[in-house]
């Protein structure tokens, strides 16, 4: 009985590990507008933008077109890819997982002309659970060091 209890959670764990790895993604939920989307009422999130977010959008003195480049090659050498939108436009949603487990994060950002340079507008989220612990913030500050340094 104890050795039937064991089979039935490793195929309900194997199960579920499955669904987070390859769980189809919905690109009307994940690709949005960082400057026009709700806050969620989950601690799983971090948002880049004039007003209401955690932190202002951040200002670079590069043209858009320099920035999105720039930020296409900062977010996809860390193995994150590009799920939608593109470079061209400004506006791209990338998809981050954890090394151990293959949680799935979305990381949106837009880019747009500020004065003589372009404001990076983002919102990053975990898919699954209830908080990131921090890694979504993580993972912008990252970018945006390397964007600064």
């Amino acid at each position: 009985m104890l050795k039937m209890i064991f089979v039935v959670l490793l195929v309900l764990g194997a199960a579920g590990m499955a669904y987070v790895r390859l769980a189809p993604h919905d690109l009307a939920r994940w690709h949005l507008d960082p400057r026009r989307v709700a806050r969620p009422e989950t601690p799983n999130f971090h948002l880049l933008r004039m007003g209401d977010g955690d932190a202002p959008a951040p200002l670079f003195e590069m043209s858009p077109a320099d920035l999105a480049e720039r930020l296409y090659a900062v977010a996809t050498a860390d193995g994150t890819t590009l799920l939608a939108g593109s470079v061209a436009e400004g506006h791209m949603t990338f998809l981050s997982r954890s090394r151990l487990m293959g949680f799935p994060d979305y990381t949106t950002v837009l880019i747009e002309p500020a004065g003589d340079g372009a404001m990076l507008t983002a919102f990053a989220r975990a898919r699954f659970g209830y908080s990131d612990m921090g890694v979504n913030r993580a993972r912008l500050d990252g970018w945006i060091a390397e964007l600064s340094g």
